[in-house]
């Protein structure tokens, strides 16, 4: 059974950094892609950065040049480094797993805030 446990967030002043772990477990991770989400509330859920199996990035435009998506499959593992955390950057975030039959899975999701 696939499970998604996020690890990470926290509290950091702003400029600071935050590295964010997804670990999962039940799949051979190298078949899926990969992504991190953010959230706040009464806002839609917004696409940061993805993954995918050739390990191709996309970032959203303001998080460009500060955050980094990465993947281990083999500790199958996935990560968000971010950098130069900004207050606008405060949020819940989650790691999405997507199944090559485009199926949809999410973790807990793990707080980030910033100060600023």
């Amino acid at each position: 059974q696939l499970r998604i446990v996020e690890s990470g967030g926290g509290l950091v002043q702003s400029g600071g950094s935050l590295r964010l772990s997804c670990a999962v477990s039940g799949i051979l991770l190298r078949f899926y892609d990969l992504a991190w989400y953010r959230e706040v509330p009464e806002k839609e859920r917004e696409l940061v950065a993805s993954i995918n199996t050739r390990s191709n990035t996309t970032y959203v435009g303001s998080v460009e040049g500060r955050f980094f998506i990465s993947r281990d499959n083999d500790r199958k593992m996935a990560y968000l480094q971010m950098s130069n955390l900004k207050p606008e950057d405060t949020a819940v975030y989650f790691c999405n797993v997507v199944s090559p039959a485009k199926t949809s899975y999410w973790g807990q999701g793990t707080q980030v805030t910033v100060s600023g």
